[in-house]
């Protein structure tokens, strides 16, 4: 059997298990491991400027790929900046795997340097973290991180390498080694049958797609038991993207923020719910006795402990969505089943509850900035977006076609994870053009990582929804709190400064019209939104350019589109817009 350095084991094992890039930033106490990636020389390697952007670019890499996103990081600080990203993949079931160097053995738990327990810490936010204390256990950790990130719920796992485990020689065999098998549960036939009978049976069934039906690669399943049975659909917001915004049977997304008005009418008028890898988390379910009402539930998830968590299902089954939802084809089939009776027009209800896009307003609306994205990219475009209005907004105005085109962060929220990601999206499909939809302050949190997409010679597109607010707060402080505070980051930039002197000046000496002097303040304002995304675009080696005219929209896209380098466009918004939310889904306050 062969000799070698543990490293070099692990990293043969990483490419056995499919693993073509890495993010991270080499510190030292990983060193041993960048070793072996530069010895073996088979893994692409990409240095961040933060950890918490190397996890986030991972986590893209791997929703937009469905596979395996893998990132590194030093000891202490390093290792402790991916918690975020550990605890986003795991809210949103995205198998990462989160390498970290350690201090020796010897100098565990003795306050050395960097040596904090990051296995221990971590342990709250991963399906599992190790501390590996033995070098011979190094190969079978690594085969069962795999197995675990891959198997039931997907979910992050963390591998912590002491620096001396990691310069072990080991005895190993790449040639005899295999990736583990993966178990699929597969339903109960009684559950299925049952199932069979609730739906056939009941007066107004929904069929609701969660982001479980696109984990676990089965929207083409759930679209065909949709349209044998000609039952409605509605999605979650995770669930976006799961089945084409424009297919006679979507009846739209469900929720208190990211919904569509449709699919909450169809939703509160059903008698019975099939909602397929749906966690029914407060974002989408609101006041839960709203929601629940007189409907019956048949739950299916992968993971049981989600069974019976929010919502008491009359029927949980606990297998694979895509096992299961073939197991309910196969059922129908056997029984010769008719398509359900139409007791609603789709169609007639999402043309009249549409939401206005087409304004003309300057400062422009929000609304306006969604129709131009809508009509000027095409169905291969993959979108990314984050948390705040830009979401909301995005969740209820984008229209999406394909599945893994749409790639939010939705459990956990953390602003600035919509940059890195995109990166790692491009990264996964180069031969898409992707898209990050991001407000004006979610920019400014992971910003460090466009100079890593402008090194990488890595293109894709930044829309700045530039409002000048903390949007989402100063909304709730707005409507919960009647206040408005420390939610401003709008400030006068040097620029905006000097126009409006200069327009003051002119119209006191008559040189200019007072309607050339509003033209002038205007124009001072937008100048003067705070950060200039436009130059610091620039100063990364980007491109850049801001937009104050909704007219002028669909060309700055087509701009950033062709463009061969990160391309940023800064949408100087409206700065009060208000978005359409409500604490249940039978009173969300409109807005237009």
């Amino acid at each position: 059997m062969a000799k070698m350095t543990t490293m070099a084991a692990a990293v043969r094992i990483l490419e056995s298990e499919g693993v073509k890039y890495i993010f991270g930033i080499p510190g030292a106490g990983i060193l041993p491991l960048y070793r072996a990636l530069k010895d073996l020389g088979t893994i692409k390697h990409m240095v961040t400027r933060h950890e918490e952007s190397a996890i986030h670019m991972a986590d893209g890499y791997a929703r937009a790929l469905n596979t395996v996103g893998v990132c590194a990081a030093t000891s202490g600080p390093g290792a402790s900046n991916f918690v975020t990203g550990l605890y986003t993949a795991q809210v949103d079931s995205i198998p990462l795997l989160a390498l970290t160097g350690q201090n020796v053995r010897a100098q565990l738990d003795r306050e050395a340097f960097q040596a904090v327990d990051i296995a221990e810490i971590v342990k709250p936010v991963v399906k599992k973290s190790y501390c590996i204390k033995d070098p011979a256990m190094v190969p079978w950790i690594f085969r069962e991180a795999f197995k675990i990130m891959r198997e039931g719920r997907p979910g992050p796992v963390l591998i912590d390498l002491p620096l001396d485990v990691q310069k072990e020689e080991i005895e190993y065999d790449p040639e005899t080694d295999a990736p583990l098998p993966i178990f699929r549960m597969e339903p109960n036939p009684r559950q299925i049958q049952k199932a069979a009978d609730m739906l056939l049976s009941a007066d107004r069934p929904v069929l609701l797609l969660g982001g479980g039906v696109i984990l676990a690669d089965a929207c083409k399943e759930f679209i065909s038991l949709a349209e044998m049975l000609q039952i409605p659909v509605v999605t979650s917001y995770m669930g976006k993207s799961g089945i084409p915004w424009n297919h006679p049977l979507m009846a739209g997304h469900v929720g208190i923020q990211c919904n569509t008005r449709s699919g909450n009418q169809v939703f509160l008028e059903s008698t019975l719910v099939l909602a397929v890898g749906a966690r029914f988390n407060d974002r989408h379910t609101g006041d839960l006795k709203v929601y629940k009402g007189n409907r019956k539930f048949i739950h299916v998830d992968v993971d049981p402990g989600q069974l019976g968590k929010n919502i008491m299902p009359d029927l949980g089954i606990c297998a694979d969505a895509k096992l299961t939802l073939q197991a309910l084809l196969d059922e129908m089939k056997r029984r010769k089943v008719k398509p359900h009776p139409k007791k609603i027009d789709i169609a007639q209800i999402r043309a009249k509850m549409e939401r206005k896009t087409d304004y003309e307003n300057v400062p422009i609306k929000p609304q306006r900035v969604f129709k131009e994205i809508n009509e000027f990219f095409d169905e291969e475009t993959v979108f990314v977006t984050c948390i705040g209005l830009n979401q909301i907004w995005s969740g209820q105005l984008q229209k999406i076609t394909k599945p893994r085109h749409y790639l939010d962060c939705g459990g956990a929220g953390p602003l600035g994870w919509d940059m890195p990601a995109s990166i790692g999206a491009k990264i996964a499909r180069p031969d898409k053009l992707v898209v990050d939809v991001v407000g004006d302050f979610g920019f400014q949190f992971c910003m460090d990582a466009l100079p890593v997409a402008v090194m990488y010679k890595v293109p894709f597109v930044i829309i700045v929804l530039n409002n000048g607010y903390l949007g989402l707060i100063r909304q709730a402080e707005k409507y919960q709190y009647d206040m408005d505070f420390e939610v401003q980051i709008w400030y006068d930039s040097l620029q905006a400064i000097q126009a409006e002197q200069i327009a003051m000046r002119a119209a006191a000496g008559g040189r200019v019209s007072m309607a050339g002097s509003q033209q002038a303040s205007q124009a001072a304002e937008n100048e003067g939104r705070g950060f200039d995304f436009v130059k610091f675009a620039q100063a990364c080696g980007a491109k850049g350019e801001r937009v104050t005219d909704p007219n002028e929209i669909r060309a700055a896209l087509k701009r950033a589109a062709d463009s061969e380098v990160p391309y940023v466009v800064d949408i100087v918004m409206e700065r009060d817009t208000d978005c359409s939310m409500g604490v249940a889904i039978d009173s969300i306050r409109e807005f237009v």
